[in-house]
């Protein structure tokens, strides 16, 4: 397997956790790219139409995208049933809980692209606001959810928020987020321990 990536990139994160976790990092070849919001990269788009990462290209040729794909892929492929859970109520309160990380992360990615890939005459600060309001509601909801979630065996819920969390460190430190929500900090404080978040830990290219 071959994995189209950029190392700030949190829905990487996502998929390099969920490769660890199910003992597949070893069998992933990790093709580095110029992922840009603007700029169009067309070693990505050769294999994904919407020039995104990750993108995940198989050993007969076949790609898979978005991160929620190749995740459960990859559970799949390991025969993981605990990271995705079979139906019933734990799987969509995992996938409910990865919902919650990825929107997370959509808003926080949109007000950092309002400031790093907008020209400053066209930027708009009540669009930012905007999605920065999501972000604090997507924190109180994961305040709210702490005592609940689980630590050293996770779901893709767990693994979706932490990757969450771990980017507003990595790009919002300003926020300061832990101040207002102690429990959503105690839980990822031990969450960000895990060998798995500790090798994938975000840099700068």
């Amino acid at each position: 397997m071959k994995l189209l990536y950029a190392p700030t990139s949190p829905y990487v994160r996502k998929v390099m956790v969920c490769a660890h976790l199910t003992g597949q990092a070893g069998q992933i070849q990790w093709l580095d790219s110029a992922a840009h919001p603007i700029r169009r990269d067309g070693r990505i788009a050769a294999h994904n139409p919407l020039a995104k990462v990750p993108t995940l290209i198989l050993d007969d040729g076949q790609s898979l995208y978005d991160s929620r794909v190749i995740c459960e892929y990859l559970a799949s492929a390991a025969g993981d049933d605990h990271l995705f859970p079979a139906a019933g109520p734990a799987r969509w309160r995992a996938l409910t809980r990865q919902a919650l990380g990825d929107g997370l992360l959509d808003a926080a990615l949109l007000a950092r692209y309002e400031r790093t890939a907008r020209p400053a005459d066209k930027q708009w600060d009540d669009w930012r606001e905007a999605q920065l309001l999501k972000v604090g509601a997507s924190l109180d909801a994961i305040e709210a959810l702490a005592p609940q979630l689980a630590g050293a065996r996770p779901t893709i819920g767990e693994v979706s928020i932490g990757c969450a969390l771990g980017y507003l460190d990595f790009r919002f430190p300003e926020l300061t987020w832990r101040d207002r929500h102690p429990r959503a900090a105690e839980w990822f404080g031990a969450f960000h321990a895990l060998p798995a978040m500790q090798a994938t830990i975000p840099h700068e290219a």
